[in-house]
């Protein structure tokens, strides 16, 4: 299982796209799939409890759909999934970290992911202000960043979603230096 984090509009849903291109067996568990109709970011005991844990005990399939109250929205992991891919704000977090082989960061600066936000279309430009001030500080308290195992600048291009890769720039993170002797 590999998380991959970053601010919204930093490029995470790109980058793990174009990994799953390159392999019919990797699976993608979008956060905002999950996180629909939860608080903020209060979400990470469902997909512990509904998801991860049965990933790492080895029940595939693993099937979740959310409440009709909130829009059904479902997350699927086939038998075949041999690589799963968490993507989303908040993925590398703490009590999720453990659950995870690799946990890769994407670095977009604030103004960057506020403009991609506005560029797709997301968000009025005041939602999006607000959004980004939940979210540095949610960042800001959890720093998924710094237990990354690789680092990844999001601004500079990602692999395409045929899998072809662009201009991608990444580092070692200091969740390697952690574990190196």
């Amino acid at each position: 299982m590999v998380g991959i984090d970053g601010r919204s509009g930093s490029g995470k849903t790109t980058l793990a796209s174009g990994l799953a291109a390159l392999d019919g067996h990797v699976v993608i568990i979008h956060l905002d799939d999950l996180a629909s109709g939860q608080a903020d970011f209060d979400w990470a005991d469902l997909l512990i409890d509904e998801i991860l844990l049965p990933l790492r005990l080895n029940s595939l399939p693993v099937e979740f759909r959310t409440s009709p109250r909130t829009g059904v929205r479902g997350i699927t992991i086939p038998e075949s999934a041999e690589v799963v891919i968490v993507e989303g704000v908040g993925a590398c977090r703490g009590e999720l970290r453990q659950m995870l082989d690799a946990a890769v960061w994407v670095h977009a600066s604030p103004e960057t992911a506020r403009r991609r936000l506005q560029t797709k279309g997301n968000a009025e430009a005041h939602v999006a202000l607000q959004w980004v001030v939940e979210e540095t500080s949610f960042l800001d308290h959890h720093q998924p960043w710094a237990s990354a195992d690789l680092l990844v600048h999001g601004e500079l291009g990602q692999p395409a979603w045929d899998g072809r890769y662009g201009n991608v720039v990444t580092a070692p993170g200091p969740g390697i230096q952690a574990m190196r002797p």
